[in-house]
């Protein structure tokens, strides 16, 4: 009778103990909550007087709950670190020689799916009473999923942030570009821009002076995602900023060194390139700041000719180590084609990058079309090539037809 009694009176304490940790997860409870909740419930409810919880954590197990143990047991486990013998059912930790588990006397490891979520070492409160081990297993398993979906949740809903952020950044990025480009008898001008990621590092740009002036750029910005955008938009600013005024190419190459390198510490960089164009005149100059050299193409000519007369790439140095102002004069009836490596870098299923030749190649030969002939063709070219491998980079092509 006095058995019977006994196993009523623990299968009551069971579902109480059941009960109580069900209810702080219905209610949402936090981490912290569930977890002392059920160190609580497993030391006044079930026959237990020491325990360690560890829990899963990205390649290793984090020490949740410790509770009455003397010994020095580590804070963190790596995976590599418990050799799970299947076979025999045992579980072996290989710890260094400080840390101990000696004076608990089981484990019990908690799985969902085939996979390790958490191990729980015990010790008895009444050694003459035995320990529910299912239960106890049970119990555990409830806790950590419970854990295991909070932490997916909290993942879920940090990306669905992050998404939010990065449409915004999206958006914004697109202003950053012209809304329109010109197309008259004098200027022809048409763009391909494929970013590998809904933020891209690839920035370009058309600006109208005057009637006769006129300036276009195209830049790389090292790293990806919102803080590139960031770092372009400001960029940006400051280049419209500087083309409003009477500053030479000098003054503004200079100015967004500067400007860069004291915002940075010299820890991010852009490749930049910068042209000016006079119609009157007909003459062009400009500076390469270490971006892909853009090709000059005119009929006459043997070869598209590269424009790599500029100076570094901007924001590695407080003050530019040279610059030089590329020029060409009398010309007339002539395209340019700016890109960034996106292009160049593009591969094919053979691992080969699509290279500085073809591209020059291809100028050579089609330089001359109007750019949206242009530009249609060589994606057919470029999407030929690579055979839908997946872009490395951004991608931007710019094309320029001046008459």
């Amino acid at each position: 009778m006095i058995k019977e009694t006994h196993k009523f009176q623990r299968k009551e304490l069971q579902l109480k103990s059941l009960l109580e940790i069900t209810q702080a997860i219905n209610e949402n409870q936090s981490e912290a909550v569930l977890l002392n909740i059920f160190k609580f419930t497993c030391l006044v409810h079930l026959n237990i007087k020491a325990l360690i919880l560890y829990v899963a954590k990205q390649g290793a197990f984090e020490n949740k709950i410790s509770h009455g143990v003397k010994g020095n047991v580590p804070k963190l486990i790596s995976a590599d670190q418990v050799v799970d013998e299947k076979a025999t059912g045992e579980l072996r930790l290989e710890l260094e020689e400080q840390y101990s588990f000696a004076e608990l006397e089981t484990y019990l490891p908690v799985y969902h799916k085939d996979k390790m979520l958490a191990i729980l070492f015990l010790k008895r409160k009444d050694l003459s009473l035995d320990l529910d081990l299912n239960f106890t297993q049970a119990l555990t398993n409830i806790l950590v999923v419970a854990l295991e979906n909070k932490r997916f949740a909290r993942k879920q809903l940090e990306q669905e942030i992050l998404n939010r952020e990065i449409a915004i950044a999206s958006q914004v990025q697109q202003m950053l570009f012209p809304a329109e480009l010109p197309i008259d008898k004098e200027l022809k001008a048409k763009v391909t821009y494929l970013p590998h990621s809904m933020v891209g590092g690839d920035y370009y740009d058309l600006i109208r002076k005057s009637k006769d002036e006129v300036y276009f750029c195209i830049a790389d910005v090292s790293g990806k995602g919102i803080s590139a955008a960031l770092l372009m938009s400001n960029f940006q600013a400051a280049l419209r900023t500087l083309l409003r005024s009477d500053a030479d190419l000098e003054m503004v190459v200079k100015q967004l060194n500067y400007t860069l390198f004291e915002n940075t510490n010299g820890e991010r960089f852009i490749t930049f390139f910068l042209g000016y164009f006079n119609f009157k005149t007909r003459k062009l100059t400009y500076v390469n700041a270490g971006h892909n050299p853009p090709l000059l193409y005119r009929d006459e000519a043997e070869k598209a000719e590269n424009l790599d007369a500029g100076t570094t790439i901007l924001g590695a140095f407080d003050e530019l180590p040279f610059l030089e102002i590329g020029m060409r004069e009398k010309l007339t009836d002539f395209s340019l084609h700016l890109y960034t490596d996106g292009l160049t870098e593009a591969m094919n299923p053979s691992g080969e990058e699509f290279g500085e030749e073809r591209l020059e190649k291809f100028i050579y030969k089609n330089g001359g079309l109007d750019p949206d002939d242009f530009h249609r063709k060589f994606l057919k070219k470029i999407n030929t090539f690579s055979k839908d491998v997946p872009l490395r980079d951004d991608l931007t092509l710019l094309s320029l037809k001046f008459q």
